[in-house]
């Protein structure tokens, strides 16, 4: 957990060192990644435990919505992000828990709904989260694209991920504050080129 006693000041000053030490290309690549997931209509799954957890269902809702200008919202026709968070399902994700183990509450929703070429953000501060490791090995080898978010060493998910952003520092409270800002930023660069007027191949 984050260390005690910090002012605010110290705080986003170490919030700041963290990102500046950080290879921010990782973002524009994620970026990349979801946007083309949107021209071809592709599915992406997000996921996470605890804030993470969090994490994923904001980003869910804010590229669902977001991507779009607010005037487009209640056109059909515009085509939007394919998004959905799998830590929201409350009744399956503790019926999963239940019968077959908590372990399984993100795979069995892949099996669910994945199809080849669907992308998976997943999201665990530590990297080793068994749920999410299992999930992630399970889009591999069916042929989805998995990007992790991670922090502390990266864990087992920095190692099986093709391709992930890590916040190099031991502090959770940090690394979920740098995952979040990297994300609305996503958000924010998403919703610019669904937007611009360059038109989009169809």
């Amino acid at each position: 957990m984050s260390a005690a006693n910090r002012s605010i000041d110290e705080y986003l000053k170490k919030t700041h060192q963290t990102m500046s030490r950080m290879d921010l290309s990782d973002a524009k690549r994620l970026s990349d990644y979801l946007f083309e997931a949107w021209r071809q209509r592709r599915f992406i799954f997000v996921f996470g435990n605890g804030g993470s957890g969090a994490t994923a269902s904001h980003f869910a809702e804010d590229l669902g919505k977001n991507a779009l200008r607010e005037a487009d919202l209640a056109d059909d026709t515009k085509k939007r992000p394919r998004v959905m968070s799998l830590t929201d399902n409350t009744s399956w994700i503790t019926a999963l828990a239940n019968d077959i183990g908590y372990e399984h509450v993100f795979v069995q929703q892949l099996v669910q709904y994945a199809q080849p070429g669907d992308v998976v953000l997943a999201i665990s501060g530590s990297g080793n989260s068994p749920n999410v490791v299992t999930a992630v090995n399970w889009a591999k080898r069916r042929g989805l694209l998995t990007f992790g978010l991670t922090g502390y060493d990266g864990g087992r998910l920095r190692q099986i991920q093709q391709d992930g952003l890590h916040v190099p520092i031991h502090d959770m409270g940090i690394v979920e504050s740098v995952h979040l800002t990297v994300l609305h930023w996503v958000v924010d660069d998403i919703h610019a080129r669904i937007n611009s007027r360059v038109p989009q191949p169809a």
